[in-house]
Protein backbone atom coordinates (compact mmCIF):
# COMPACT_ATOMS: atom_id res chain seq x y z
CA UNK A 1 0.00 0.00 0.00
CA UNK A 2 1.47 3.49 -0.99
CA UNK A 3 1.74 6.07 1.78
CA UNK A 4 -0.54 8.22 1.66
CA UNK A 5 0.85 12.57 2.89
CA UNK A 6 -1.00 15.60 2.76
CA UNK A 7 1.55 19.06 2.25
CA UNK A 8 0.31 22.08 4.32
CA UNK A 9 2.43 25.41 4.10
CA UNK A 10 1.30 28.89 2.89
CA UNK A 11 4.19 28.86 0.60
CA UNK A 12 3.06 27.37 -3.26
CA UNK A 13 6.64 27.02 -4.46
CA UNK A 14 7.58 24.88 -0.97
CA UNK A 15 4.64 23.17 -1.72
CA UNK A 16 5.34 22.24 -5.56
CA UNK A 17 9.14 21.68 -4.52
CA UNK A 18 8.11 18.95 -1.73
CA UNK A 19 5.57 17.45 -3.77
CA UNK A 20 8.24 16.80 -6.64
CA UNK A 21 10.59 14.98 -4.35
CA UNK A 22 7.68 13.21 -2.38
CA UNK A 23 6.41 12.32 -6.15
CA UNK A 24 9.94 11.04 -7.00
CA UNK A 25 10.17 9.05 -4.18
CA UNK A 26 8.53 4.73 -4.47
CA UNK A 27 5.31 4.44 -3.25
CA UNK A 28 3.89 7.82 -1.67
CA UNK A 29 0.62 9.58 -3.00
CA UNK A 30 0.29 13.14 -1.97
CA UNK A 31 -3.83 12.91 -1.62
CA UNK A 32 -3.95 16.67 -1.44
CA UNK A 33 -2.40 20.09 -0.50
CA UNK A 34 -3.29 23.10 1.68
CA UNK A 35 -2.36 26.56 2.23
CA UNK A 36 -2.99 27.50 6.00
CA UNK A 37 -4.17 25.45 9.29
CA UNK A 38 -7.76 25.42 9.10
CA UNK A 39 -7.48 23.86 5.58
CA UNK A 40 -5.31 21.37 7.08
CA UNK A 41 -7.64 20.63 9.94
CA UNK A 42 -10.05 19.72 7.41
CA UNK A 43 -7.70 17.78 4.89
CA UNK A 44 -6.90 15.55 7.46
CA UNK A 45 -10.58 14.59 8.58
CA UNK A 46 -11.50 13.75 4.72
CA UNK A 47 -8.61 12.35 4.05
CA UNK A 48 -7.59 10.44 7.20
CA UNK A 49 -3.44 10.19 5.48
CA UNK A 50 -0.48 8.27 7.10
CA UNK A 51 1.83 11.76 7.60
CA UNK A 52 1.27 15.36 7.62
CA UNK A 53 3.88 17.45 5.62
CA UNK A 54 3.04 20.47 8.11
CA UNK A 55 4.50 23.71 8.07
CA UNK A 56 5.57 25.80 11.08
CA UNK A 57 4.68 29.06 10.52
CA UNK A 58 1.90 30.01 8.84
CA UNK A 59 -0.95 33.11 9.19
CA UNK A 60 -3.99 31.86 11.65
CA UNK A 61 -3.34 28.54 12.52
CA UNK A 62 0.16 27.70 12.95
CA UNK A 63 1.38 24.36 12.78
CA UNK A 64 1.82 23.90 16.64
CA UNK A 65 -1.84 25.36 16.56
CA UNK A 66 -3.08 22.73 14.17
CA UNK A 67 -1.43 20.08 16.04
CA UNK A 68 -3.64 21.11 19.17
CA UNK A 69 -6.77 21.18 17.14
CA UNK A 70 -7.01 17.93 16.09
CA UNK A 71 -6.10 16.55 19.35
CA UNK A 72 -9.26 18.75 20.82
CA UNK A 73 -11.26 17.44 17.95
CA UNK A 74 -10.06 13.98 19.32
CA UNK A 75 -9.33 12.66 15.40
CA UNK A 76 -7.33 10.18 14.79
CA UNK A 77 -3.88 11.43 14.69
CA UNK A 78 -1.57 11.16 11.34
CA UNK A 79 2.34 10.88 11.54
CA UNK A 80 3.49 14.69 11.82
CA UNK A 81 6.43 15.96 9.94
CA UNK A 82 7.39 19.42 10.80
CA UNK A 83 8.72 21.88 7.55
CA UNK A 84 10.53 24.80 8.95
CA UNK A 85 13.04 27.70 7.58
CA UNK A 86 13.46 28.55 10.92
CA UNK A 87 16.18 25.81 12.71
CA UNK A 88 14.68 26.95 16.71
CA UNK A 89 11.33 25.51 15.69
CA UNK A 90 12.46 22.35 13.61
CA UNK A 91 14.91 21.36 17.20
CA UNK A 92 11.80 21.77 19.24
CA UNK A 93 9.41 19.35 16.50
CA UNK A 94 10.47 15.86 18.18
CA UNK A 95 8.90 17.49 21.45
CA UNK A 96 5.54 17.34 20.56
CA UNK A 97 6.34 13.67 19.13
CA UNK A 98 7.21 14.84 15.01
CA UNK A 99 8.66 11.87 13.42
CA UNK A 100 10.87 13.99 11.88
CA UNK A 101 11.68 17.90 10.65
CA UNK A 102 12.68 18.92 7.37
CA UNK A 103 14.09 22.54 6.92
CA UNK A 104 13.67 24.48 4.10
CA UNK A 105 15.04 24.71 1.26
CA UNK A 106 14.00 21.08 1.19
CA UNK A 107 16.97 18.31 0.52
CA UNK A 108 16.64 15.22 -1.51
CA UNK A 109 18.20 12.55 0.75
CA UNK A 110 16.69 14.47 3.73
CA UNK A 111 13.13 13.70 2.71
CA UNK A 112 13.78 10.19 1.29
CA UNK A 113 15.25 9.68 5.09
CA UNK A 114 12.37 11.19 6.31
CA UNK A 115 9.86 8.82 4.42
CA UNK A 116 11.78 5.77 5.79
CA UNK A 117 11.86 7.34 9.22
CA UNK A 118 7.36 7.10 9.00
CA UNK A 119 7.71 3.79 7.34
CA UNK A 120 9.35 2.77 10.05
CA UNK A 121 6.84 4.18 12.84
CA UNK A 122 3.83 2.55 10.96
CA UNK A 123 5.66 -0.74 10.41
CA UNK A 124 6.68 -0.10 14.38
CA UNK A 125 3.17 0.56 15.77
CA UNK A 126 1.51 -2.29 13.38
CA UNK A 127 0.08 -5.50 15.25
CA UNK A 128 0.46 -3.40 18.66
CA UNK A 129 -2.39 -4.36 21.20
CA UNK A 130 -3.90 -1.12 22.22
CA UNK A 131 -2.05 -0.47 25.96
CA UNK A 132 -4.80 1.77 27.14
CA UNK A 133 -2.29 4.56 27.09
CA UNK A 134 -3.87 6.58 24.47
CA UNK A 135 -5.84 9.21 25.99
CA UNK A 136 -2.09 9.72 28.57
CA UNK A 137 0.07 10.16 25.46
CA UNK A 138 -2.57 12.43 23.76
CA UNK A 139 -2.71 14.65 26.81
CA UNK A 140 1.22 14.77 27.33
CA UNK A 141 1.41 15.87 23.87
CA UNK A 142 -1.19 18.55 24.22
CA UNK A 143 0.63 19.96 27.32
CA UNK A 144 4.18 19.85 25.47
CA UNK A 145 2.05 22.14 22.08
CA UNK A 146 1.04 24.38 24.84
CA UNK A 147 4.06 25.25 26.19
CA UNK A 148 5.52 25.85 22.81
CA UNK A 149 3.65 27.92 22.02
CA UNK A 150 4.25 30.30 24.45
CA UNK A 151 5.41 33.54 23.74
CA UNK A 152 9.48 32.53 24.72
CA UNK A 153 11.23 34.57 27.01
CA UNK A 154 13.57 37.26 25.68
CA UNK A 155 17.18 36.50 26.76
CA UNK A 156 19.33 39.58 27.61
CA UNK A 157 22.46 37.36 29.13
CA UNK A 158 26.08 37.38 27.40
CA UNK A 159 28.34 35.16 24.57
CA UNK A 160 31.32 34.13 25.25
CA UNK A 161 34.17 34.91 22.55
CA UNK A 162 37.55 33.59 22.61
CA UNK A 163 39.98 36.59 20.81
CA UNK A 164 43.39 36.92 21.20
CA UNK A 165 44.10 33.96 23.51
CA UNK A 166 40.85 35.35 26.14
CA UNK A 167 37.78 34.64 26.54
CA UNK A 168 35.32 37.67 26.70
CA UNK A 169 31.95 38.40 28.09
CA UNK A 170 29.82 39.81 24.60
CA UNK A 171 26.36 41.63 25.28
CA UNK A 172 23.97 40.38 22.85
CA UNK A 173 23.10 43.28 22.03
CA UNK A 174 26.66 43.94 20.20
CA UNK A 175 26.54 40.83 18.19
CA UNK A 176 25.88 42.14 14.65
CA UNK A 177 26.15 38.61 13.06
CA UNK A 178 27.84 35.00 13.85
CA UNK A 179 28.61 32.98 10.59
CA UNK A 180 29.97 29.27 10.79
CA UNK A 181 32.64 27.86 8.63
CA UNK A 182 34.78 24.98 8.38
CA UNK A 183 32.94 23.90 11.78
CA UNK A 184 34.00 27.03 12.97
CA UNK A 185 31.88 29.69 14.51
CA UNK A 186 32.50 33.57 14.17
CA UNK A 187 30.99 35.95 16.37
CA UNK A 188 31.59 39.80 15.07
CA UNK A 189 30.59 42.72 16.67
CA UNK A 190 31.64 46.54 16.19
CA UNK A 191 34.91 46.19 17.62
CA UNK A 192 35.74 42.44 18.52
CA UNK A 193 36.04 39.52 16.61
CA UNK A 194 36.21 35.66 18.09
CA UNK A 195 34.98 32.23 17.82
CA UNK A 196 32.13 30.66 20.31
CA UNK A 197 32.93 27.08 21.97
CA UNK A 198 29.65 26.09 20.40
CA UNK A 199 29.53 23.17 18.27
CA UNK A 200 26.47 24.47 16.27
CA UNK A 201 24.54 27.14 14.99
CA UNK A 202 21.29 25.71 16.88
CA UNK A 203 23.07 25.51 20.11
CA UNK A 204 23.85 29.16 20.15
CA UNK A 205 20.96 30.17 18.87
CA UNK A 206 19.28 28.52 22.07
CA UNK A 207 21.38 31.04 24.18
CA UNK A 208 20.18 34.32 21.80
CA UNK A 209 17.23 36.59 21.92
CA UNK A 210 14.80 35.08 19.15
CA UNK A 211 13.00 38.90 18.64
CA UNK A 212 16.86 40.21 18.28
CA UNK A 213 18.49 37.43 16.23
CA UNK A 214 17.06 35.85 12.93
CA UNK A 215 18.96 32.65 9.96
CA UNK A 216 19.21 34.94 7.65
CA UNK A 217 20.87 31.69 5.86
CA UNK A 218 22.35 28.34 6.53
CA UNK A 219 25.38 29.61 7.47
CA UNK A 220 24.61 33.25 8.94
CA UNK A 221 22.68 34.29 11.89
CA UNK A 222 22.24 38.29 12.27
CA UNK A 223 21.16 41.09 14.42
CA UNK A 224 17.99 42.32 12.97
CA UNK A 225 19.32 46.02 14.97
CA UNK A 226 22.09 45.69 13.24
CA UNK A 227 21.15 45.80 9.97
CA UNK A 228 22.82 48.93 7.85
CA UNK A 229 20.67 48.30 4.18
CA UNK A 230 18.68 45.43 2.63
CA UNK A 231 20.44 45.24 -0.70
CA UNK A 232 18.13 43.99 -3.95
CA UNK A 233 19.92 40.99 -5.56
CA UNK A 234 19.93 39.12 -8.18
CA UNK A 235 17.00 36.71 -9.38
CA UNK A 236 14.57 38.45 -6.45
CA UNK A 237 16.96 37.44 -3.98
CA UNK A 238 18.55 40.26 -1.42
CA UNK A 239 21.71 40.67 0.81
CA UNK A 240 22.32 42.50 3.70
CA UNK A 241 24.99 44.99 4.62
CA UNK A 242 25.75 44.80 8.20
CA UNK A 243 27.36 47.62 10.29
CA UNK A 244 30.38 46.41 11.64
CA UNK A 245 33.64 47.53 10.70
CA UNK A 246 33.99 45.68 7.46
CA UNK A 247 30.06 46.12 6.62
CA UNK A 248 29.60 42.73 5.57
CA UNK A 249 27.30 41.56 3.03
CA UNK A 250 25.22 38.33 3.97
CA UNK A 251 23.06 36.39 1.79
CA UNK A 252 19.54 35.77 2.66
CA UNK A 253 18.53 32.29 1.62
CA UNK A 254 15.35 31.72 -0.81
CA UNK A 255 13.86 29.67 1.95
CA UNK A 256 14.21 33.23 4.19
CA UNK A 257 13.06 35.96 1.83
CA UNK A 258 9.21 36.06 3.12
CA UNK A 259 10.89 36.37 6.27
CA UNK A 260 12.95 39.38 5.65
CA UNK A 261 9.88 41.34 3.10
CA UNK A 262 7.69 40.76 6.79
CA UNK A 263 10.18 41.84 9.13
CA UNK A 264 10.72 45.32 6.73
CA UNK A 265 7.56 45.54 4.84
CA UNK A 266 9.31 44.94 1.78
Amino acid sequence: MPLTALIIDDEPLARQELLYLLQSADGVEVVAQGSNGIEAVELVRAHKPDVVFLDVQMPGLDGFAVLKKLIDKKMGLPHIVFATAFDQYAVRAFEVNAVDYLLKPFDRKRVLKTIEKVRARIAGQAGQPDSGTTDARLDELLRLVEERTQPAKPQTGKVIVRAQGRLLLVDQREICFITIEGGAISVVTRGVEGQSNCRTLEELMEQLDPEAFWRAHRSFIVNIQHIREVVPWFKSSYQLRMDDAKKTEIPVSRAQTKRLRELFNL
